[in-house]
């Protein structure tokens, strides 16, 4: 059949917009959609149209296509990076709409790599999942707490039936009357593992329903956390916790940054602590999100996690005349298998990055990734203080023009 032929069938109500793709290609369907919208809306979608992968390749990432959004994506760096899992110059491919921020972070990265490169280390690797049950009373709920310990070991044969990769790594009860919420945690190796953990949980729910009086209410109670600013994810971690740091001489902090070790210590403890504490914010750094969204989106992660992954702390001392600076990233939730990582573009940003796909042993390239990220997060956090030091932060932006 024709786009003409299809489009009529829809427009009679014969086929629905979201059941196209059991009748023509993907790509037609796309095509269809579009031109229906074109056509009711009086708009016109070129762009939006012009995209260059197959649209199956999409099929586990969207529904209802119609196209693309293309975002500007630029390259910083390159920035040295020693890390556990990796070690080298990395150029950081970084997908953002907001000007001066790929200048930022570049200029962070050239001080960093001058003063001899950024040290980064993950400390911890969850992916969490928290349904909620519910039982008659506490006592009930201390004993379905008590049954879940005893019997771990059958729960976690369970658990990691249902996946090749990841592994049940923990169960941690919270208790609020008769209601308990237990959760979960997961090495997910290279995948950010939000499917994998939420299909693995389920399955031991379904046996804690059948082996005690608990009845389960919801497969996620937000325990978890998931997309949601909340203080668990800060304190217990969630996807990695990773952290980064680097000790620049005050020559290069003069002459590179235009300011002193002095002036950017004390910006930081006004600024991202006193500040931050004053608001109430979960995170304590002047621009990690910006970052982290950049290259979330530019290489195909969950871009709404980013709420989660701006939980970053941001530390600042004099020492030995430079200036030491680190960053923790609480909550970093990525992959690099899985998700959009597989889609054209993306792959290569993580090509860029040496990290695409899965890495040996499992879950190195993912750790690698991270450390890469926290490292950028660094150069951002170090060239923003230091423009707000020198007191050329709105300058900068005037110049470049936006």
């Amino acid at each position: 059949m024709s786009a003409n032929d299809i489009i009529k069938r829809v427009q009679k109500g014969e086929i629905k917009l979201h059941e196209l793709e059991e009748h023509v290609d993907s790509d037609m369907a796309a095509n269809v959609r579009r031109q229906i919208i074109e056509s009711e809306l009086n708009v016109k979608l070129s762009s939006i149209g012009n995209y260059t992968f197959d649209a199956k390749l999409a099929s586990t990432n969207i529904e209802n296509m119609i196209g693309s959004v293309q975002i500007p994506m630029g390259i910083a760096g390159p920035i040295t990076v020693f890390g556990s899992a990796t070690e080298g110059s990395f150029y950081l491919p970084l997908a953002t709409t907001e000007g001066a921020l790929v200048a930022s972070v570049n200029r962070g990265c050239s001080a960093i790599r001058h003063a001899g490169g950024a040290i980064s280390r993950v400390f911890n690797n969850a992916m969490t999942r928290a349904p909620v049950f519910k039982v008659a009373n506490v006592s009930e709920s201390l004993d379905f707490i008590n049954w879940i310990s005893t019997n771990y070991s059958e729960i976690e044969e369970i658990a990691n039936s249902t996946t090749n990769h990841g592994e049940l790594t923990g169960i941690k009860p919270y208790v609020v009357g008769n209601s308990i919420f237990l959760r979960f945690s997961y090495d997910t190796k290279d995948a950010m593992g939000m499917n994998m953990v939420t299909i693995s949980t389920k399955k031991v729910s379904e046996f804690l329903e059948q082996q005690t009086p608990a009845k389960l209410i919801s497969l996620s109670g937000n325990l978890c956390s998931d997309k949601k600013p909340a203080a668990i994810n800060a304190i217990e971690g969630r996807g990695r916790t990773v952290s980064a740091d680097v000790l620049i001489p005050r020559k290069i902090v003069e002459e590179k940054l235009h300011t002193t070790p002095e002036a950017i210590v004390e910006i930081n403890t006004q600024k991202n602590h006193i500040g931050s504490a004053r608001a109430v914010s979960l995170g304590h750094n002047a621009q990690a999100a910006n970052i982290i969204a950049a290259i979330f989106l530019a290489t195909g992660q969950d871009a709404a996690q980013v709420v989660e992954g701006a939980n970053v702390i941001t530390t600042a001392d004099v020492r030995d005349g430079g200036l030491y600076l680190s960053v923790t990233l609480l909550s970093l939730e990525i992959g690099t298998i899985g998700g959009g990582t597989h889609l054209p573009s993306q792959s290569e940003a993580l090509d860029i990055l040496g990290v695409r796909g899965g890495g040996t042993p499992p879950g190195s390239n993912a750790d690698a990734f991270a450390e890469i990220i926290s490292s950028g997060v660094l150069a951002g956090e170090l060239s923003l203080l230091s423009a707000l030091g020198s007191r050329d932060l709105s300058s900068a932006h005037e110049r470049l023009g936006r």
